[in-house]
């Protein structure tokens, strides 16, 4: 992979963590509506009784719920870069040529977040020490993160 030379520089943590939290509070009742309207669509189809624990099973709704997410960020950055919170905090998510990256990268960074998760968070912590300011889910799917300046609209 080429060495990610963006014209922006990379976004502090801080902003990450606001942009973070900014989409959070939109993915969790995305999930809970998309989970809540499969389970009831695959009860209904397969005639399951309310005291039926088959379809409630939590596998079914924690990969649910995961699908929803790495849809949703996998939607959002395959198209400009950027999810809600990101543009809300301007930041935007690029491969090493500089583009919104391809739907397989934004699955795998998707995917590598859990590892950055997994150790108490040491893979977010890490763009602290990193000299990219990258953290591990960003060098594991070989994307960057830009801090985009501020609009020149005027405020009217």
């Amino acid at each position: 992979m080429p060495d990610p030379s963006p014209t922006f520089p990379p976004p502090g943590l801080p902003r990450r963590l606001a942009a973070l939290v900014y989409d959070t509070l939109l993915v969790i009742p995305l999930v809970g509506i998309t989970v809540a309207l499969v389970l009831l669509t695959v009860a209904a189809l397969t005639g399951a009784a309310e005291d039926d624990n088959l379809v409630l099973q939590p596998v079914w709704v924690q990969l649910i719920g995961a699908l929803c997410v790495i849809g949703f960020y996998t939607a959002f950055w395959s198209k400009g870069g950027q999810t809600l919170g990101m543009q809300a905090w301007r930041i935007q998510v690029l491969d090493g040529e500089g583009n919104p990256p391809h739907p397989a990268r934004c699955v795998l960074r998707c995917l590598a977040a859990l590892v950055s998760l997994a150790p108490a968070g040491l893979g977010y912590w890490w763009m602290l020490v990193d000299r990219e300011r990258r953290s591990w889910h960003d060098r594991l799917s070989g994307t960057h993160l830009v801090l985009l300046p501020k609009s020149s609209r005027s405020k009217s």
